[in-house]
C-alpha cells in the first residue's frame, strides 16, 4: 500500500487489536502496573458527540505510553447503564430499560472502538447486569451490619457493638449514631424484645431506614440528590421538586466526614475540586447550646462557631422544616407560619443558600432565653436556614454575620455589635459606636480565648458543650424507581432484615408498566407475588444511580468472578487508580460517595488503600462552533453574513454538518428541511458565508459534531491527535472543523518520510547526521515530558515540528524514523502500527520500548553568534564553541558585512563572550 488509506488501516488495526487482544492485562505480573480510568458513561441514545471522547484519548495516550515504557496496563471500559433517561423512554414507550440501554451500549462500543481505543473490552462491566449488581448488593449488605467505631477510628461489624451492649450498654459506646440515641444499661438492652433491640441498631447501621426531607420530584415520580436539583426543578427534564419528608435509605456518610477531609491531603486533585469536597463536608468547631423556648419544656439546639458573639445574640431563626415550629408557634401566628413553610418546603437547598438577595422569613410569636445572658429573644423562622445543616436553628448574631444583618434590617429587629476587651478606650469606642461590650468572663480576651472560654461557661452552667460538626448530612440511598439496583432487603414487622447472602443477585422482578401503583407505591409495587421466601415483602424502592459507580473500579480488575467481588490477590496487585479522568461536575456526588465506600472497604480489609483515586484530571468542555443563517422576514430568502446589515434579518442556527469553512452548501441546505427546498439566496462573491459563534454542542443548536463523520471523513487518527491539538486538557475549547486540515495534512507528512516520490516503502540504513539525531532526541524528550505531565497539546506541536525538519533534511533513515514511529504511536496508533509492519515487525508496536533520548546529542556543538559593530548587531556568524579566539577574529573581519560597516577603519576592540555575543568597536 502506497497511499496513506486511512480508512483501511485502521479498520485493519482494530480488527488486529481485537482478534489478538492485544491490550488484554493480566495480574498479578512482574511487571510494575499501572492502572489508567475514564468516568465510565451513561448510555444515551444520541450517542457520542467529538466532545465525550478528549478525556479518553488522553488516558488512552497516557496507557499506551505506559505500556511501551514497560508497565503492566490496565485500561478498561464499562457503562453505567442505570438511569432516569431510559426508565423515562420505558414510562412513554412500554419498552423494558434493559433493551434501550443494551442498543444504546452497542452503539457506544462501536463509537469507541472506531476511534482505536486501547480498552481491554474483555473487561467491560455495566452496572445493570446482574453478575455486576449483585456484589453492589452485597456492599450494601456489608454496609448494612456494620457500624462506625471512633474510638477505633474505622467501621466495625455490628455484632461487636452487640456484644458490648450486653456487657456493659452503650454510655461507653463512641460511635456514629442518630442523635435521639436513647442511653440504656446492659440489663435494659438484655429486656428489649427483638424488634426493639432491632429498630435500636438502626440507629447505629452504617446504612440505615429513616424518615428524611428529601427532593421529591412527582412527574419523575423519585427522590433526587442536591446536585440532581437545579433552580427547583430536575436536572433532566426540568420538572418542579419540592421539600418532602419521606421513608427513606439513608448511607452514614457523616461517620467519615473528618477521614474524607484528611484524605484529600494524600491525593493529587485539582485544588478546586478539594475545595467543593471541603466545603461540601464544611468543619466547623464550635459550641452547640441550649436556647430555652419561653414559657415551654423545649429547647431549642443551635451551633455557633462564635460563641463569644452570644452577647449580640438578638433573636433566634429556624428551619421551616424544623421539628419544634408546629409546637411552638403561637395560635395568631400559625396562618402566616403555614402558608410560610408551604412555599419554603417546594425551594431547593441549592437555592436557599446561593439566594443571598431575597429576604423572608416569619415571626412564630414564641420567645427563646439566651442560656448566657438570659436575655428574651423572638423565635423567627427562615428559609435560609436549612433543616439538613447542623441543628435547623442559628442564634442570629446580625452585628457579625451579613446574612443575619440583612434579615434583622427587613425586619427591624435589633442589632448589637459585640467588641471583646474591657479596658477605658474600648468601652468608650462602643459605646460612640452604640455597640455592646462582651460580659464578664469574655472582656479583655482574644477572640480564641473568648471562644474557649465561652465554651466552658456553658459546660459549667449546663447549657451546652464544645463540638465538632459537619455541614454535610447522611446520603439518601433510594429512589422510587424500576431501573435501578433492588435493595436487598425484606420487611418484617415493619423491621428492615436482610435476605439470604446466597440469595444474590436479588434480580428485578417483571412489571407491566414503570410507573408508581395507584396507591402511590413505587413501580416494584407492581410486580406480582415478588416476596421473600413467599411471604415477606421485598423494599420496594430501587438504589441510586451512585451506587454501582462507587466500586466499579474494583470489578474491573476481575470482572468475571462469581466468588469475590475480586480475588484479594489481584486486588493487592492493582490496589487503585493510578490516573483517573473525568468531569468536574461530579465533584460532590460521585467522587465523595466513591471516597466513602472506598474508605468503608478498607476498613473490612477488603482493599489495600484508604484513596480509590490517586490522581485525577478534570478535562475541560469541547465547545461546538455553532453556525447561522440570516433569513429575510417574512420570506425564504438568505442574505450572506457580510450582507446581513443591509437588510432586515432573524438569525437562526444551521446545522454545522452542511457548513465547511463557513461556507454553506446550498444544495444540502435546501434538503436539510422541507421548508427549505424553495430557498433563494443573496451571495457575496458567489458564495453563501455562515455566521459563527461559540456555544455549547447542544441538538438544539445544531453544532453537534458526529466522530463517526470526522472518523469517515479523516481518520481515527487525525481525530485523535486534533483534539489533544485544540488546547491544554483541563481548559475549555472551541471545536472547529476548520483546523482540523493542519493535523491531517502532518500525518501524510509523516506518511511521505518512509516513501520514496513513486510512493514505493523507502527506508535506508545510512547513518543518521548530527542534525538528525539532535531533531529526534529533542522530540523524544519533549514528548515524554509533556506525556508525564499531561500537556498532549504540545506534544502535537512538536511531532508537527519534528517532521518538516525531517521533510527539509529529506530524511528517510530508519534510525530515525524507526524511534519517531514508537513515540507517535500513542497519539496515532493506526498509521504508526501499519509502518511499524511495513519496517518488517511481526509483532504489535504496543510491545515496543519507548526510545530513551540522549543528552550528548542535544549539546549544542556550534553558536549563532551576533555580531555588533560599534554596538549594533549587523550580522550573525556560527563558530564552534571550542574555536579558537584567533580563528573567530579572522573569519569575523574576513565577513563582507563587518568589512562594508567598518568602512575601512581597523577595529581598537574586538570583544568575544563565549557562546552570546560578538562586538566588534572601531
Amino acid at each position: 500500500m502506497s497511499e496513506y488509506n486511512f480508512n483501511q488501516i485502521e479498520k485493519k488495526w482494530q480488527h488486529y487489536w481485537e482478534q489478538n487482544q492485544t491490550f488484554k492485562a493480566t495480574a498479578p505480573s512482574d511487571k510494575p502496573k499501572y492502572y489508567a480510568l475514564d468516568m465510565f458513561p451513561y448510555p444515551s441514545g444520541a450517542g457520542l458527540h467529538v466532545g465525550h471522547p478528549l478525556g479518553y484519548i488522553a488516558s488512552d495516550i497516557v496507557s499506551r505510553y505506559k505500556r511501551l515504557k514497560g508497565f503492566n496496563v490496565l485500561h478498561p471500559m464499562g457503562f453505567d447503564a442505570f438511569g432516569l433517561p431510559a426508565e423515562q423512554y420505558a414510562i412513554q414507550t412500554g419498552q423494558h430499560p434493559a433493551i434501550t440501554t443494551e442498543e444504546n451500549i452497542t452503539r457506544y462500543v462501536e463509537q469507541l472502538k472506531n476511534i482505536g481505543f486501547s480498552f481491554d473490552w474483555e473487561r467491560e462491566v455495566r452496572t445493570s447486569d446482574p453478575g455486576y449488581y449483585k456484589w453492589t448488593q452485597w456492599i450494601f449488605m456489608k454496609l448494612f451490619n456494620s457500624y462506625y467505631n471512633y474510638t477505633s477510628g474505622k467501621a466495625e461489624p455490628i455484632e461487636n457493638l452487640v456484644q458490648e451492649f450486653e456487657t456493659n450498654g452503650n454510655s461507653g459506646v463512641f460511635a456514629a449514631m442518630d442523635e435521639d440515641t436513647p442511653t440504656f444499661t446492659s440489663d435494659e438492652w438484655k429486656e428489649m424484645s427483638e424488634q426493639e433491640k432491632s429498630v435500636l441498631l438502626l440507629k447505629y447501621r452504617l446504612t440505615y431506614v429513616a424518615d428524611a426531607v428529601v427532593n421529591w420530584c412527582p412527574a419523575l415520580g423519585t427522590v433526587l440528590a442536591n446536585d440532581e436539583v437545579v433552580g427547583g426543578v430536575s436536572e433532566r427534564g426540568g420538572y418542579p421538586v419540592e421539600r418532602k419528608k419521606m421513608r427513606q435509605w439513608m448511607m452514614r456518610i457523616t461517620a467519615y466526614a473528618e477521614r474524607l477531609l484528611q484524605g484529600l491531603e494524600e491525593i493529587d486533585w485539582p485544588e478546586p475540586i478539594k475545595d467543593m469536597q471541603r466545603n461540601w463536608i464544611g468543619k466547623s468547631v464550635g459550641a452547640e447550646l441550649d436556647f430555652a423556648v419561653e414559657a415551654s419544656e423545649e429547647k431549642i439546639k443551635v451551633f455557633t462557631t462564635r460563641i463569644d458573639t452570644i452577647y449580640g445574640a438578638s433573636f433566634v431563626v429556624l428551619a421551616p422544616e424544623h421539628e419544634l415550629v408546629e409546637q411552638i408557634t403561637t395560635s395568631d401566628q400559625l396562618d402566616e407560619v403555614n402558608a410560610y413553610v408551604q412555599v419554603a418546603k417546594n425551594r431547593s437547598e441549592r437555592d436557599r443558600m446561593t439566594d443571598v438577595k431575597t429576604v423572608t422569613g416569619v415571626f412564630t410569636g414564641a420567645y427563646a432565653i439566651n442560656p448566657i445572658s438570659q436575655e428574651k429573644v423572638q423565635i423567627w423562622i427562615a428559609d435560609y436556614v436549612l433543616a439538613g445543616y447542623g441543628t435547623g436553628a442559628v442564634m442570629a448574631v446580625p452585628g457579625h454575620d451579613t446574612r443575619d444583618y440583612a434579615f434583622a434590617k427587613h425586619f427591624n429587629l435589633p442589632i448589637k455589635e459585640v467588641v471583646a476587651g474591657g479596658n477605658l478606650e474600648v468601652e468608650a469606642y462602643a459605646a460612640k459606636e452604640g455597640r455592646i461590650i462582651n460580659s464578664e468572663f469574655l472582656n479583655g480576651l482574644s477572640v480564641k480565648d473568648a471562644i474557649k472560654a465561652g465554651i466552658a461557661k456553658a459546660e459549667e452552667l449546663g447549657v451546652g458543650k464544645g463540638r465538632v460538626q459537619y455541614r454535610m448530612r447522611d446520603a439518601v440511598f433510594s429512589r422510587q424507581r424500576y431501573w435501578g439496583e433492588p435493595v436487598p432487603v425484606y420487611f418484617e414487622n415493619d423491621i428492615p432484615q436482610l435476605i439470604q447472602e446466597s440469595k444474590l443477585p436479588l434480580e428485578l422482578p417483571k412489571i407491566d408498566a414503570y410507573l408508581p401503583t395507584e396507591t402511590g407505591e413505587p413501580p416494584l409495587g407492581r410486580a406480582v407475588d415478588w416476596k421473600y421466601n413467599g411471604q415477606h415483602e421485598y423494599e420496594l424502592s430501587t438504589m441510586p444511580g451512585w451506587a454501582g459507580s462507587s466500586w466499579y473500579w474494583y470489578r474491573y480488575m476481575d470482572p468475571q468472578n462469581d466468588a469475590a467481588f475480586a480475588d484479594d490477590d489481584i486486588i493487592k496487585y492493582w490496589r487503585n487508580v493510578d490516573l483517573y479522568i473525568g468531569g468536574s461536575e461530579h465533584a460532590t456526588g460521585h467522587l465523595l460517595y466513591s471516597r466513602f465506600w472506598n474508605k468503608f472497604m478498607f476498613d473490612l480489609g477488603l482493599v489495600p488503600e484508604h484513596e480509590p483515586f490517586k490522581k485525577l484530571i478534570n478535562q475541560g468542555m469541547i465547545q461546538g462552533r455553532s453556525n447561522f443563517v440570516y433569513r429575510l422576514k417574512d420570506s425564504n430568502t438568505y442574505v450572506s453574513f457580510g450582507l446581513r446589515d443591509q437588510y432586515d434579518t432573524t438569525q437562526l442556527h444551521v446545522d454545522v454538518n452542511i457548513v465547511e469553512n463557513d461556507i454553506l452548501d446550498l444544495e444540502a441546505f435546501k434538503n436539510w428541511r422541507p421548508e427549505n427546498a424553495d430557498a433563494e439566496f443573496i451571495l457575496e462573491d458567489g458564495k453563501y458565508v455562515c455566521g459563527v459563534e461559540i456555544e455549547k454542542m447542544s441538538k438544539s443548536k445544531y453544532n453537534v459534531v458526529n466522530p463517526d463523520d470526522i472518523v469517515a471523513k479523516q481518520g481515527a487518527d487525525t481525530l485523535r491527535m486534533y483534539e489533544m491539538f485544540l488546547g491544554p486538557l483541563e481548559q475549555f475549547k472551541p471545536w472547529n472543523t476548520n483546523g482540523i486540515d493542519g493535523v491531517s495534512k502532518f500525518l501524510k507528512k509523516y506518511w511521505k518520510l518512509f516513501h520514496d516520490n513513486e510512493g514505493n516503502f523507502a527506508v535506508s540504513d545510512a547513518k543518521p547526521t548530527d542534525e538528525e539525531l539532535k531533531v529526534l532526541h529533542k522530540t523524544i524528550r519533549k514528548v515524554e515530558e509533556d506525556i508525564e505531565r499531561f500537556s498532549f497539546n504540545t506534544s502535537v506541536s512538536t511531532f508537527m515540528i519534528c517532521v518538516n525538519e525531517l521533510t527539509q533534511f529529506k530524511t528517510n533513515k530508519g534510525a530515525i524514523l524507526e524511534p519517531l514511529t514508537i513515540i507517535l504511536a500513542p497519539y496515532a496508533p493506526h498509521i504508526t502500527e501499519e509502518i511499524w509492519e511495513k519496517l518488517g515487525y511481526t509483532e504489535s508496536i504496543s510491545n515496543a520500548v519507548f526510545p530513551q533520548w540522549n543528552e550528548a546529542y542535544l549539546v549544542e556543538s556550534t553558536f549563532e553568534y551576533p555580531v555588533s559593530i560599534n554596538g549594533k548587531v549587523r550580522t550573525k556568524l556560527s563558530f564552534a564553541l571550542d574555536a579558537p579566539r584567533e580563528d573567530m577574529e579572522k573569519a569575523v573581519l574576513a565577513d563582507e558585512q563587518v568589512i562594508r560597516f567598518l568602512e575601512g577603519k581597523a577595529p581598537k576592540k574586538f570583544i568575544i563572550v563565549p557562546g552570546k555575543i560578538i562586538n566588534v568597536v572601531a
